[in-house]
């Protein structure tokens, strides 16, 4: 069952029944800041809605669809969309601001239940050393205790603090579900959409995850973040985007 859960005013001890979720070891609380062309698949994406404006992390699949979380397309009237840099408060880089987006049929904004989306660029971009899309999409799913994985965003480094300037990046483990609630380490605000990414001999990237939801008791509480698995969403994702990946 392809399920994220989370009711953000519930005690975050129901999310140790969530099922097909990825709960990570660390965060990208006191990661390192990326190089440039570091992570040349990331996209930095401002949402406006009638409630307001939003910011999302997200993954550039191929040089015309961006995949990221259900949450960051729903509801959407315009997107702002930076490619091919790290710092977003001088981006200095490929702006787009004309997408459409596809939601997944079945997401559910109360339980997070498929938090999966697609932007689809009016135009291609053009591969650059900064801008390229990520090389894989897995093959298989992500077990339970993985490690070769780097969690990237720009969300916030404390509960208290604004978004990150610069991009950053940290190497984290999933844990299991009845690992919940043993570590100090999450995602924060601002990495929704975010993509998990897993190396293949140091070299390949593959889209393992997207960043759904942390802990209602903060991102600085004990309680790891929560992923959207992506291997579960291949056949969708295919039939919208055409890739072959």
């Amino acid at each position: 069952m392809k399920l994220i859960f989370m009711l953000y005013f519930y005690l975050s001890l129901l999310l140790c029944n969530v099922q097909n979720a990825l709960l990570l070891e660390q965060r990208i609380i006191g990661g390192q800041v990326a190089r440039a062309g570091q992570f040349p698949f990331s996209a930095a994406i401002y949402k406006s809605t009638l409630d307001g404006n939003y910011f999302c992390g997200g993954a550039l699949l191929t040089t015309q669809w961006i995949i990221t979380a259900g949450q960051c397309v729903d509801g959407v009237i315009l997107f702002t969309i930076y490619l091919g840099t790290n710092n977003i408060e001088t981006p200095g880089s490929t702006s787009v601001r004309l997408a459409t987006d596809e939601l997944h049929p079945e997401f559910n904004p109360l339980t997070l239940e498929n938090d999966i989306g697609l932007i689809k660029l009016r135009m291609p971009v053009e591969r650059t050393d900064y801008i390229l899309p990520i090389s894989n999409l897995p093959s298989s799913n992500l077990p339970a205790s993985a490690g070769a994985l780097e969690a990237i965003g720009w969300g916030q480094t404390s509960d208290n603090s604004e978004l990150a300037d610069e991009l950053n990046w940290i190497p984290v483990t999933t844990v299991s579900n009845e690992e919940f609630g043993s570590f100090n380490e999450g995602a924060c605000t601002g990495d929704t959409g975010s993509r998990l990414v897993q190396w293949i001999r140091g070299v390949y990237s593959t889209h393992v995850g997207i960043s759904s939801f942390v802990s209602a008791n903060g991102c600085e509480s004990t309680d790891p973040s929560g992923y959207t698995r992506t291997y579960p969403y291949l056949s969708w994702i295919r039939n919208v985007t055409g890739t072959s990946q």
